[in-house]
């Protein structure tokens, strides 16, 4: 196996359900950059999840950051926010209509059902950091692909801005009212 460079993407966000989207759609843009699609589906999923955690159960805040990195043959994607308390994991329910009843609660079974492997660890006294891995296909282990750029770092934190602008630039104007 002919071994190359970590491929690293960072981004940081507010967990609200826009951003979600958002962050959901960069990590796929960085895995199509890397020309791993296959794994963009587990992954847009498992991001997904980890960050509707922390927009759910997160405590003082809902900043976070989200972080992709390929080394080797493993893609590991790990959300670290402020809220030193670990998550608890619900059981995926045996049939679909305990799932259409029970929609909260699964979102860590989900990223297990998902993922190679998954943990969580405290990040010193004020957070912690959820993450799962992905195997990575055959192609990336062999060293297949063109080479990462600086420029792929700065991809996800690229785009990320480029969609915020858009968003502002777009927004309807909103005011506060006080009763």
């Amino acid at each position: 196996m002919i071994s190359h460079p970590s491929r690293h993407c960072t981004v940081e966000l507010q967990a609200l359900p826009s951003r979600i989207g958002q962050v959901r759609r960069i990590v796929s843009a960085q895995l199509r950059y890397w020309h791993l699609d296959p794994l963009i589906d587990r992954a847009a999923l498992g991001v997904t999840e980890l960050l509707t955690n922390v927009h759910r159960h997160a405590q003082p805040d809902k900043m976070c950051t989200v972080e992709i990195e390929l080394v080797l043959d493993r893609l590991m994607v790990s959300v670290h926010d402020h809220d030193p308390r670990l998550p608890v994991v619900e059981d995926m329910p045996d049939n679909l209509l305990e799932a259409d009843i029970a929609t909260r609660g699964r979102g860590l079974a989900m990223v297990a059902a998902v993922s190679e492997s998954w943990g969580v660890r405290p990040d010193g006294e004020a957070g912690k950091v959820v993450w799962f891995t992905l195997s990575a296909p055959a192609a990336v282990k062999a060293g297949a692909g063109r080479p990462p750029r600086r420029a792929a770092v700065e991809t996800a934190p690229r785009v990320f801005a480029e969609v915020e602008a858009r968003r502002t630039e777009h927004a309807p104007a909103r005011s506060a009212v006080v009763g």
